[in-house]
């Protein structure tokens, strides 16, 4: 009898942290795979490729692989799909297309660096959503959790001293920065339609709302098929496209999807920040790039944060 009661006692602790350890290491693949898309895209788009028709390939061929499994896990049940058309629709149009036309769109008017600090301060609005969806403001560990992860970012990227600031460049950044909060937002939403369906067809809405934005002028959609260098080594222009597709995309988006399911929108959008040491770190290997101290450092702080705002999160729970 006392070990039941013990083993009672102890199993949601047990299932609390096998749910931590799963969000986690899903979370922390999928940034790492994201990260990758930098270094991948970069010869395509040194061939003559425009970043548009970089990211509708990359989310088109991410829909295709996924959709097998995913109308596998359906089982025929359609009905899912119209009983969730408003998250679908949210996740593909913001969360795919939205966050990342208007990402390229803004580096066109302000530097690289600052266009990826402005679409991660999406997770202040994640934050905020929390916060009023609850009706209570996050714990102070919480908070400070946020400020230093952010301060760490800036420490990576170091805006200061990019020159001139283009109005347009901001407000394209601004409205990446709201796709990628419903990005985590929608994510985070419990739903009966399985996970790769979920993905899969998130992904096809977002191709279309992509390609639907090129034809509009939005952002050029150009594709070239000349050999790309890479890693020092001439290769055909679909391999790294390949890898933007099933690795940048088909796994970073499944896994994504699976740790916002366990970790949360809040914990998971500052897990999330990962991706851009993960670039950092993609680009030294790949590229050569190598990181500064300067971003070694703005690396530790912005971790530091991240894990303060696990615990923040973990304690407004008990709080609630």
């Amino acid at each position: 009898m006392a070990e039941a009661v013990a083993e009672a006692t102890l199993s949601p602790v047990g299932s609390r942290a096998r749910e931590a350890a799963i969000g986690w290491s899903a979370a922390l693949l999928s940034a790492a795979t994201f990260g990758t898309s930098g270094a991948f895209a970069k010869p395509l788009l040194a061939s003559g490729w425009s970043a548009g028709g970089v990211v509708a390939i990359r989310l088109g061929l991410a829909a295709m692989v996924l959709m097998v499994p995913g109308l596998i896990a359906l089982r025929g049940r359609w009905r899912l799909l119209l009983d969730h058309w408003r998250p679908l629709l949210a996740y593909g149009v913001f969360g795919g297309a939205t966050a990342q036309v208007s990402f390229f769109n803004s580096v066109q008017y302000v530097p690289v660096g600052l266009a990826i600090l402005l679409e991660y301060l999406g997770i202040v609005l994640v934050v905020a959503w929390v916060a009023l969806r609850r009706r209570r403001l996050p714990g102070w560990v919480t908070v400070t959790g946020m400020v230093v992860a952010i301060g760490g970012l800036v420490i990576v990227l170091n805006p200061a001293g990019m020159g001139s600031i283009d109005l347009r460049g901001l407000a394209w950044g601004a409205l990446a920065a709201v796709g990628l909060a419903v990005y985590y937002v929608v994510s985070a939403r419990p739903m009966t339609l399985p996970p790769l369906t979920f993905v899969a067809v998130g992904l096809a809405i977002g191709t279309v709302a992509i390609l639907v934005a090129g034809l509009a002028g939005l952002m050029p959609l150009r594709a070239a098929t000349a050999d790309v260098v890479f890693v020092g080594a001439t290769m055909p222009w679909w391999l790294p496209l390949l890898e933007l597709g099933l690795v940048a995309a088909a796994a970073a988006y499944a896994l994504g999807y699976l740790g916002v399911q366990h970790l949360g929108s809040t914990v998971a959008s500052f897990v999330g920040l990962t991706e851009v040491l993960f670039a950092v770190g993609w680009a030294w290997l790949l590229l050569g790039e190598l990181p500064g101290l300067q971003q070694l450092v703005g690396g530790l702080i912005l971790l530091t944060g991240v894990a303060a705002v696990q615990r923040g999160q973990q304690s407004d729970v008990r709080a609630d």
